[in-house]
C-alpha cells in the first residue's frame, strides 16, 4: 500500500484534501486547494505510534508534515478544510500487521517526540501532585515563559493573552482589549483608591489599567518572565504608586479587604476539584459588598469531560481543565456568602482574537521564528487556529461571571439592574 493510502486510511476517508507523500504516492482530489504533505519516513513513524491529533501535531511541529494551502502562522483554512473529515480511527488487528507489512517494523518503534512536548499526564502524576504549587508553577513556565518577545509579536501592543470584548467587528485587537479591561473594570463597580486583587494576572493588562485610574490594583501570576516584564511596565508607565505584580502563586497572598478581584483566564489551570477552595479563597480576599469576576475558557455543556485532549495536554496547557458555565456558577453559588448576579458568553469574540493573534503572528513570523524556533512558531499557528475553529463551532465557549460577597446580614448593597455598558 501506497504512503498516501495509509496516511489517509488513518486519519479518514474520502477527504476533501490533496495528501502526497515522499515515496511520490497521491490520494484525494487532484483539484483541492488545500492538502497535507507527509515529507519524511519520521513523520510516518509519528503517524503510526499515535494514531490522531497528536501523532499529526508531532510529526508538523517537528517539520515532517506539511499544510498546503496557508502560511504556517496561520492555517485555519486548511485545518477548516479538514475539520469536518478527520476521523481518526484505530487500525484492527489485521489492519495493523498489514501496516506492518507495507511499511516495516522500524516505524513501529517509538521515537522521542518534538522537544516542545510536554510530559505524559503519568509522568507528571509521578513526579508532583496535579495542582500542587510546585506543579503548577512548572506548567504554567512551560506555556508562558516561552520569550516575552514572542508574545509582543503575537500578542500585539496591550500583551494580553486572554479574549478581547470588541465593541464591533471591525474594532483593532488593541480596541478590543482596552474595551475588555474597560468592562470589567466597571463590572467590578471600582473607583478611584479602591483595592483590586488580579490573579493570574499575566502581564500586568488589568492590573496597569486599573492603575491608571487611581485603584492601588495587585497582580500575582506564577510566571516569572510574565511578572518581570509586568512589573518593569508598571515603572516605565509611572504607576508604581498603584500598581504592583509579583511573582507569587495567588495562594500566597496574604492581604485581604480588597473591594473587588479578578481572575481573567486562571480558572482554565486550576482544576474542577478545586474549585471550592479556589472560590472560597475569592471570597475570603474580599470585603463585604465586593465583587467578584471570573473570566474563563468552558465547554458548552456541564456533562463533557473535564481534561483536555492529548494535543492540548502534552502540547498547549498540561493538566489544564475546562468545564461548563453551569458548573463554574453553581460552584460559585454552593460557596457560603458568594451570590452570582450576572453571566455572559463571549465565545465569537474570543475566535475574532484568535484571528488577529494569528495575523500577527503571520505579519512577525521571520522575527518570531528567530526567536523560539521554526516548531515552536509552528505550534503556535497551529494550535490558535484550530481554536479559532473550536470557538466558531461552539467546541469551546468563554463566559464572564459576576458575583458579590453578602454581607452577614444578606443586605442587598448593588443598584437594581445592570450598572456597565455592553
Amino acid at each position: 500500500m501506497k504512503l498516501a493510502n495509509i496516511f489517509e486510511k488513518l486519519v479518514g476517508q474520502d477527504l476533501n484534501v490533496r495528501i502526497t507523500a515522499y515515496d511520490g504516492s497521491t490520494a484525494g482530489p487532484t483539484d483541492a486547494e488545500y492538502g497535507l504533505d507527509l515529507k519524511t519516513p519520521r513523520g510516518t513513524t509519528y503517524l503510526v505510534t499515535a494514531p490522531g491529533d497528536l501523532g499529526l501535531a508531532r510529526a508538523y511541529v517537528a517539520g515532517d508534515l506539511e499544510l498546503i494551502g496557508n502560511h504556517p502562522g496561520d492555517p485555519y483554512e486548511t485545518l477548516q478544510a479538514l475539520a469536518g473529515d478527520l476521523k481518526f480511527t484505530k487500525p484492527s488487528p489485521l489492519e495493523m500487521a498489514q501496516l506492518v507489512r507495507d511499511l516495516g517494523v522500524e516505524h513501529f518503534k517509538p521515537i522521542a517526540p518534538p522537544p516542545q512536548e510536554s510530559l505524559p499526564r503519568w509522568r507528571r502524576f509521578a513526579e508532583g501532585f496535579r495542582h500542587s504549587k510546585d506543579r503548577d508553577a512548572e506548567v504554567i513556565s512551560y506555556h508562558y515563559d516561552v520569550s516575552n518577545r514572542f508574545y509582543e509579536l503575537v500578542l500585539g501592543e496591550s500583551m494580553t493573552y486572554t479574549c478581547a470584548v470588541y465593541p464591533n467587528r471591525d474594532a483593532t485587537l488593541e480596541e478590543a482589549q482596552e474595551n475588555k479591561y474597560r468592562l470589567i473594570f466597571d463590572k467590578l463597580r471600582l473607583k478611584p483608591g479602591d483595592r483590586l486583587l488580579d490573579i493570574g494576572c499575566g502581564w500586568g493588562g488589568m492590573v496597569r489599567y486599573a492603575a491608571r485610574r487611581g485603584v492601588h490594583a495587585l497582580g500575582v501570576t506564577l510566571s516569572k518572565e510574565q511578572a518581570q516584564w509586568a512589573q518593569q511596565a508598571i515603572v516605565d508607565e509611572g504607576l508604581t504608586e498603584f500598581g504592583e505584580v509579583r511573582h507569587s502563586d495567588y495562594r500566597d497572598v496574604a492581604e485581604s479587604g480588597f473591594d473587588a478581584l479578578s481572575s481573567i483566564g486562571l480558572t482554565e489551570h486550576i482544576g474542577v476539584a478545586n474549585y471550592p477552595k479556589y472560590f472560597g479563597f475569592m471570597r475570603d480576599k474580599v470585603r463585604d459588598g465586593g465583587m467578584i469576576l471570573n473570566h474563563s475558557i468552558t465547554r458548552p455543556d456541564n456533562a463533557a469531560r473535564s481534561k483536555a485532549g492529548p494535543f492540548i495536554d502534552r502540547y498547549v496547557f498540561p493538566d489544564g481543565e475546562l468545564t461548563g458555565s453551569g458548573t463554574i456558577i453553581s460552584k460559585m453559588q454552593n460557596v457560603p456568602g458568594l451570590e452570582v448576579v450576572h453571566e455572559e458568553n463571549f465565545r465569537s469574540h474570543y475566535a475574532m482574537t484568535l484571528r488577529h493573534w494569528n495575523r500577527n503572528l503571520v505579519e512577525n513570523w521571520d522575527e518570531a521564528v528567530a526567536e523560539v524556533g521554526e516548531g515552536t512558531a509552528r505550534l503556535w499557528g497551529l494550535y490558535m487556529a484550530g481554536c479559532r475553529i473550536g470557538f466558531e463551532r461552539d467546541i469551546v465557549q468563554l463566559h464572564h461571571v459576576l458575583a458579590t460577597k453578602l454581607p452577614n446580614d444578606k443586605a442587598d448593597l448593588l443598584p437594581l439592574r445592570p450598572w456597565w455598558q455592553p
